[in-house]
C-alpha cells in the first residue's frame, strides 16, 4: 500500500511539473511584449530612424509581431511623421497576437482600438495582460459597410488618427469605401496581389462572405489597382507595399512632403505574394508562381471602375505580371 502512494505523489509531483512548464510557455507567449525580441525591433527602429530617404519600403522591414516586415515600415513611417495623432485603428486581428499595430502599441505606447469577427479571439486578447497594461480597446463585431461607421464611433479618437490597418480577408474594399467618419494619416490595406497590378477588381459584396467557405481560400479582398483607385478618391498617395506582397501602404496627400519616399504607381509598386495559401490535393504540395493565379480562374469579381461583375481572367493576368517582370516562377 505504502509502496503504491508513493507512487502516486511521484506522478502527482512529475504532472505538476508538467503543468509549470506549460504555464510557463503560455505566460511567456501572452506576455510577450516582455520578449527580448521587442528590444531588439527597438534597435533596429533606432537604426531605421537614420535613414531620411529611401527608395523602397523593404529598406526598413523588419518583424516583431507583425506577420511580414510592417512592423519596420511602421515605425520608419511615424517617425517621418511625428505630429500625427498617436492613434490606430485595426481590423480583422484575429487573437491580436499577429498583428500591424502591436509593435506600435507596445513600442510607442500609442492608443489603439481592434476588432475582430470572432468572441473567443476577442476574450483572448482580452485576458491577456498587454490589455490592461496598455491604452487598447477591443471591440467583437463582424464588419460590413452597413455598420463600420456605428462601430469607429465608440474609439473615443479624434477623426484624424494615425493609423488605419484594415484586413478582413473579403469586403475589404466595400468597408474601407463606406467610412466617412475619419481621415487617417497612414492607411494600411491588405491586397490580394493574385489579380495583379491593372486590374480593377474585387470581390462582389457579399455581408455575411466568409473566405475559404464558398470559393477557394485564394479567393478574397481588392486588388492593388482598386485600392489605389479609392485611396486617391479620398485624397491618399501610394508609396508602396511591404515585399511580401500582401499590404500596401497610403499616406494622406498633406503629410506626403515630409516623407523620404517617392509616390508609386500600381504598377511600380506592385509586389507579387512570396507565401502561398493554395494546396493542390493532386500533387500533395503547394501551388506557386502563375499556378496560384490560376486557381481563381473564372471567378466572379466586381470591376470598381466600370461597375460590371466579370471573371476573372488568369491567363490575362499573368500574361501582364510576366511582361512586368513581376513573376519570377515560370
Amino acid at each position: 500500500m505504502f509502496g503504491k502512494i508513493i507512487k502516486i505523489l511521484k506522478d502527482v509531483n512529475r504532472n505538476l511539473g508538467n503543468y509549470k512548464k506549460l504555464n510557463a510557455l503560455h505566460g511567456a507567449h501572452i506576455n510577450d511584449y516582455k520578449s527580448p525580441k521587442v528590444n531588439l525591433g527597438q534597435l533596429q527602429a533606432a537604426a531605421n530612424s537614420h535613414k531620411k530617404n529611401i527608395n523602397s519600403l523593404a529598406e526598413v522591414e523588419f518583424q516583431v509581431f507583425s506577420q511580414f516586415g510592417d512592423d519596420g515600415i511602421i515605425q520608419w513611417l511615424v517617425q517621418q511623421l511625428p505630429s500625427i495623432n498617436p492613434t490606430f485603428i485595426e481590423f480583422g486581428v484575429e487573437n491580436y497576437r499577429e498583428a500591424n499595430t502591436r509593435f506600435l502599441l507596445v513600442n510607442n505606447n500609442w492608443s489603439g482600438f481592434v476588432m475582430d469577427g470572432s468572441e473567443e479571439n476577442i476574450d483572448s486578447l482580452k485576458g491577456e495582460q498587454l490589455y490592461t497594461f496598455f491604452d487598447l480597446q477591443a471591440a467583437c463585431s463582424f464588419i460590413t459597410s452597413a455598420n463600420i461607421n456605428q462601430l469607429l464611433s465608440t474609439t473615443g479618437f479624434n477623426k484624424e488618427p494615425g493609423i488605419l490597418s484594415i484586413d478582413i480577408d473579403g469586403n475589404d474594399f466595400w468597408v474601407w469605401k463606406a467610412i466617412t467618419d475619419i481621415k487617417p494619416a497612414i492607411i494600411i490595406c491588405e491586397y490580394n496581389s493574385l489579380y495583379g497590378y491593372n486590374h480593377p477588381y474585387t470581390i462582389p459584396y457579399q455581408e455575411n462572405f466568409v473566405r475559404g467557405t464558398k470559393y477557394p481560400f485564394n479567393y478574397y479582398g481588392i486588388s492593388l489597382l482598386s485600392a489605389y483607385n479609392l485611396a486617391a478618391e479620398r485624397g491618399y498617395s501610394f508609396i508602396g507595399c511591404n515585399s511580401a506582397g500582401n499590404n500596401a501602404y497610403f499616406i494622406d496627400n498633406n503629410y506626403v512632403p515630409q516623407l523620404g519616399i517617392k509616390t508609386v504607381s500600381p504598377r511600380e509598386g506592385y509586389v507579387f505574394q512570396k507565401f502561398t495559401e493554395a494546396y493542390n490535393a493532386s500533387t500533395g504540395d503547394w501551388h506557386r508562381g502563375k499556378d496560384k493565379v490560376k486557381t481563381i480562374d473564372g471567378l466572379p469579381v466586381y470591376n470598381t471602375v466600370t461597375g460590371l461583375t466579370e471573371a476573372v481572367k488568369a491567363d490575362e493576368i499573368i500574361h501582364d505580371l510576366f511582361s512586368a517582370n513581376k513573376l519570377t516562377r515560370r
